[in-house]
């Protein structure tokens, strides 16, 4: 791809994943909540949720996705319904000073990833995006596995470094709590967010 189109599609796509949505509002609150343990995995399957509506996309797959709607309406919904249980362990968990926590990650990395994944593939705003993009900045019909690699790279690197700024600036905030007491406000309210996500995720 020429470097003009990629300039482009890199701007416009930073601009999407940095203005707040139901992923970032999950990040945020898992950290300020748990911590920054296990974000790489819950990251990991933020992106590999958009590089599938990606190649969807870009391979003109979107008619495809269209006749398994009910397969993706199933995993939106199972997205939502895992952020509302992690919003009730939020609202329900003991309340300790970050530093009294020796623990702070209770989820595996694959159950993370497979979070993360779910609420990507249940937005179809991601979808949208793409497709409404990717033809003014690319001809799809002449798109080399080249070009296809250089887009997803791109998708890879500006999505991994949009959440992993919110991750760093979230377990900031983090430190600033000193009580048991805080911690339970902001448990509570990051409980508060992340059921917030959920609907967010289930009613689009």
């Amino acid at each position: 791809m020429d470097i003009a189109g990629l300039l482009v599609f890199a701007g416009a796509y930073l601009v999407a994943t940095a203005s707040p949505g139901p992923g970032i509002a999950a990040v945020v609150a898992r950290v300020l909540a748990r911590g920054r343990g296990g974000s790489a995995a819950f990251i990991a399957g933020f992106v590999a949720g958009d590089l599938i509506w990606f190649a969807v996309a870009a391979t003109g797959l979107a008619v495809l996705a269209s006749t398994f709607a009910i397969l993706f309406q199933v995993i939106k919904y199972a997205g939502a319904a895992y952020l509302l249980y992690l919003a009730w362990r939020l609202w329900t968990a003991p309340a300790q000073a970050p530093s009294d926590v020796a623990a702070p990650v209770a989820e595996g990395p694959a159950r993370l990833f497979l979070t993360g994944l779910a609420v990507t593939l249940g937005n179809p705003k991601v979808i949208v995006f793409f497709l409404a993009l990717l033809p003014t900045v690319v001809d799809l019909g002449a798109l080399t596995p080249l070009g296809f690699a250089e887009l997803a790279a791109m998708i890879a690197v500006i999505l991994s470094a949009v959440l992993a700024a919110y991750t760093v600036a979230a377990a900031r905030a983090r430190r600033l709590i000193t009580s048991p007491r805080a911690m339970r406000r902001v448990n509570r309210g990051t409980g508060v967010v992340m059921a917030g996500a959920a609907v967010a995720v289930a009613t689009r």
